[in-house]
């Protein structure tokens, strides 16, 4: 065999064992309780030997909705990433009004295909759900590889009427793909923000307060109706407080076919890093906003339960300088704030310190969190998300012994800072495989420029919170409506 890990602890969603791995060429061709040397031997005694991280919520070299560029491209966003232990992302190819979908996939083709040092897919966002894009060029996408795509019911650029929504997630149904959905009410928003701002109440503090939980609660259970209408899936991402949580929970036990996502920043972040002097705490301004103590409990609880079956990034990186985060400078205000946070490589290392050596979590649910869940709902299983004969040979060794004081010389990605800085995490990956080749080890990096490759994904197989089921009105109203 080309490579063989040996005297680990390997680690499944399902399985934990004391076993050998072998690889040949890209993929796993032996998993035994001991196999003989091969070519490179590594020694993994006193570590786990688990699947490579898919982070399936990550802005990369995108242009945002207000027209700022992300600070990582695909080559920064990709070593960030694998240097987190994280060896598959799918990132947005964004559309934006007055454009074609078709036009939006090349160029992220483009893009990615001479930097990305890890294995990619990508996402659509939907911007502008034209009769053309709705009729030809999202089922041409679909049969190309590209078989989620996300939509925004909030900002001014991104935001869609339900009627809109309503027409994608019928094409995503027929068609077997995920909708992905930003949920927050933007007009309870937008009445928050306007009062506020005219009273002087600018601040980044403000932003959280603008972007309240119950707006996040309304638009998700708002999606969840318009879902149950159809009887289609949907995703609800980068999910934040209880109240947004409980709602889906109570969805998911009706048997509604709802899944959630939920972020590092969620867990370990709250409200009070955005109350900083000045401008400074736009560095933790995202949308939705941190919340407070007890929402890091709810979320992690539902962690644990099962209402969140993928854990993401939500990597968006701007830079804290005039061309981004603050573009007037001091005087910038809430409103005026490219709204996100970079995370992306200490996505899996809060997890793991925070989940797994915390017991809050199994090692099992971590992986099946950070990786098999994704592979699973974005269509990339058994590729990917999991070590077994026949997979690709995607294998993070982690240490769970190294413990790190979080340092923004450490990162690898382009933003300048990180909303970590201080924090204290253990437990970290040391190396990292793709296809079977080494693309980190220890400090360095092994892998070059253009080297990973994209993925064209085949129909998601959500993970489910309980036994999904279509509703009863749904189902006479797709007789009706196809009959």
């Amino acid at each position: 065999m080309d490579l063989t890990i040996r005297n680990g602890t390997l680690a499944t969603a399902t399985e934990t064992m004391r076993c050998d791995i072998g690889v040949s060429g890209e993929k796993i061709v032996a998993i035994a309780e001991r196999l003989p040397v091969g070519k490179r031997d590594i020694d993994a005694e006193g570590r786990y030997v688990l699947p490579g991280g898919i982070d399936s919520h990550c802005h990369i070299e995108q242009l945002s909705g207000m027209g700022i560029m992300s600070a990582d491209d695909f080559y920064s966003g990709t070593v960030s990433a694998a240097f987190g232990g994280t060896t598959t992302i799918v990132p947005f190819a964004a559309q934006h009004r007055g454009t074609s979908v078709t036009t939006t996939v090349a160029d992220y083709h483009e893009r990615a295909r001479t930097k990305a040092v890890v294995d990619y897919g990508f996402h659509l966002i939907i911007g502008d759900p034209t009769e053309k894009v709705l009729s030809d060029e999202l089922p041409a996408a679909i049969r190309g590889g590209i078989t989620s795509f996300k939509v925004y019911m909030t900002y001014p650029k991104w935001r869609l009427e339900d009627y809109q929504l309503l027409e994608i997630m019928s094409v995503a149904e027929r068609e077997g793909a995920l909708v992905m959905v930003h949920a927050e009410n933007d007009d309870m928003i937008r009445w928050l923000a306007k009062r506020l701002i005219e009273r002087g109440h600018g601040a980044p503090r403000f932003h959280g307060v603008a972007h309240s939980p119950l707006a996040e609660a309304e638009a998700t259970n708002r999606i969840i109706m318009l879902s149950r209408l159809l009887g289609a899936p949907v995703l609800i991402v980068h999910v934040s407080s209880p109240e947004a949580t409980n709602t889906i929970r109570a969805a998911q036990t009706l048997g509604a076919r709802i899944y959630a996502e939920t972020c590092p920043q969620y867990l370990v972040l709250s409200a009070q890093d955005m109350d900083k002097p000045g401008v400074e705490g736009a560095k933790w301004c995202c949308s939705p906003p941190l919340r407070d103590k007890a929402a890091q409990q709810a979320i992690w609880s539902g962690l644990a339960n099962g209402t969140f079956q993928v854990y993401s990034s939500d990597h968006a990186p701007y830079k804290f300088d005039k061309t981004a985060k603050i573009p007037r400078g001091g005087e910038t205000t809430f409103k005026e704030m490219a709204n996100g946070i970079p995370g992306i490589e200490m996505r899996l290392p809060i997890l793991f310190s925070e989940g797994v050596l915390k017991k809050r979590l199994t090692i099992n649910q971590f992986v099946a969190l950070g990786a098999t869940n994704h592979a699973r709902m974005y269509g990339l299983y058994p590729r990917k998300g999991t070590i077994a004969i026949g997979s690709d040979a995607d294998i993070a060794i982690w240490n769970p012994e190294i413990e790190k004081r979080i340092d923004y010389s450490m990162m690898h990605d382009a933003v300048g800072y990180t909303p970590y800085e201080g924090h204290v995490y253990r437990g970290w990956p040391e190396i990292v495989l793709s296809r079977g080749r080494v693309v980190v080890e220890g400090k360095d990096l092994k892998a070059a420029r253009g080297s990973g490759q994209y993925l064209a994904r085949g129909v998601p197989a959500p993970v489910a919170a309980g036994p999904a089921m279509i509703d009863g009105p749904a189902r006479k109203l797709k007789e009706l409506i196809n009959g």
